[in-house]
């Protein structure tokens, strides 16, 4: 196949592509609960003569293509976010609290484009394709699994031999590709802490142990593990998001609760953050006080495999030219994406679908995409997959 030619058969099947993106986008379901998005992805797999796996880590489908070795997977996420869309077009989301805010209506529509144009093709490279729908990727269920550790569980990603993606991206130019290897996101952890006193009235502080008075020396200290703790190589992150305390101005508590977040890339330095963040609460002890401490361990860092990294670099090159490529960053972000690159060779590249020149963030009440960029991600897909299929049949570990 000529390497233009799948990205001009691409481009004819994107009304296709759009029109799966807008029924999803105006239908938006929350994580583990998308049945009418896992419906509709089952069903057209289904009438590409596609066969199909229903009920993948909950709600996830599995769609399988060709059989044998080599087999590479392709991963979308397919849940939406508790947002109230702002947005005045046609497609907004009907349903009230929830909107597709991160691009993974996109991504599902993305990777059914890439269903059809594998399934359509005459020469397509011996093995076996499977294409990887996965609920949950911004939640996490009541046990703290995400989609991608429930299809994991239920053996969606046995025998692969690599696993890629894309990622959408709301402030990259349409149709550029960004793709790096080794860590491109990092490990997430979360915190919640109390700092422990004794209550006593404002006008008499001496006659009690004020956590609001530690709590200042604890956040000195917890800010201060990134700058005098870890090597200043080292990418990582801690944020205090929220502090409650109190309830009157002059009643001193006996209590103050905080949480936060912690990031970063290397596997020693996560665990050596955890530690500094218990030593840093343990100051409280010195000051008459006590402290509560719960961690809640999130997604590790998203490591992109070099090979198949460069492998999907070349095939972007080969369709869009050197001006297609996006200079690569890496991002403190979190993506569950990585508990599949622990389990087989892998990659994500982000794909650019800035809309105009309004700021549209992730995440965000306006968040909206140009779906020109829509053929150009399964495109690059499609025949990477292709690449990967010769590259491991030709035995690249």
């Amino acid at each position: 196949m000529e390497y233009l030619n799948i990205l001009e058969r691409a481009q004819d099947m994107d009304h296709l592509i759009s029109a799966w993106r807008r029924d999803i986008h105006m239908h938006p379901e929350l994580s583990f609960e998308e049945h009418r998005t896992a419906n509709l992805v089952a069903e057209t797999l289904t009438a590409m003569g596609i066969r199909v796996e229903t009920g993948v880590g909950k709600t996830g489908v599995v769609g399988y293509l060709g059989e044998g070795r080599p087999a590479v997977g392709i991963r979308a996420d397919m849940d939406a976010l508790p947002i109230n869309e702002a947005n005045d077009v046609p497609y907004a989301s009907t349903v009230p609290g929830k909107m597709h805010a991160c691009g993974h209506d996109a991504h599902t529509a993305i990777l059914l484009g890439v269903a059809r144009l594998l399934s359509e093709m005459e020469n397509r490279p011996q093995g076996e394709v499977r294409f990887l729908f996965q609920p949950a990727e911004e939640d996490e269920d009541v046990e703290g699994k995400s989609g991608a550790t429930r299809m994991i569980e239920d053996h969606a990603l046995e025998g692969l031999d690599a696993v890629i993606a894309l990622h959408v991206a709301s402030g990259m130019p349409a149709g550029k590709v960004m793709i790096d290897g080794g860590h491109v996101s990092a490990a997430v952890d979360s915190f919640e802490a109390a700092i422990i006193g004794e209550g006593c009235h404002g006008a008499y502080p001496h006659k009690g142990a004020d956590p609001i008075f530690m709590l200042a020396q604890v956040v000195n200290a917890i800010h201060g593990i990134r700058a005098r703790r870890i090597d200043p190589i080292d990418p990582v992150v801690i944020s205090i998001g929220a502090v409650h305390g109190g309830s009157a101005n002059n009643i001193i508590p006996d209590r103050v609760e905080m949480n936060g977040t912690i990031r970063s890339f290397d596997e020693d330095v996560r665990e050596q953050l955890l530690v500094e963040l218990e030593q840093a609460l343990g100051i409280v002890r010195s000051l008459g006080g006590d402290y509560e401490l719960k961690v809640v361990r999130g997604y590790p860092s998203l490591y992109n495999d070099p090979h198949v990294s460069r492998l999907i670099e070349q095939v972007a090159i080969d369709l869009l030219g050197e001006d297609g490529i996006f200079p690569a960053e890496a991002g403190m972000g979190a993506e569950d994406f990585s508990f599949m690159t622990q389990k087989a060779p892998g990659a994500m590249f982000n794909l650019g679908a800035k809309l105009d020149e309004v700021n549209r963030p992730h995440h965000s009440p306006i968040f909206d995409l140009d779906e020109t960029a829509f053929p150009v991600g399964a495109a690059v897909l499609a025949e990477a997959t292709c690449r990967l299929l010769k590259d491991k049949a030709n035995g690249h570990k």
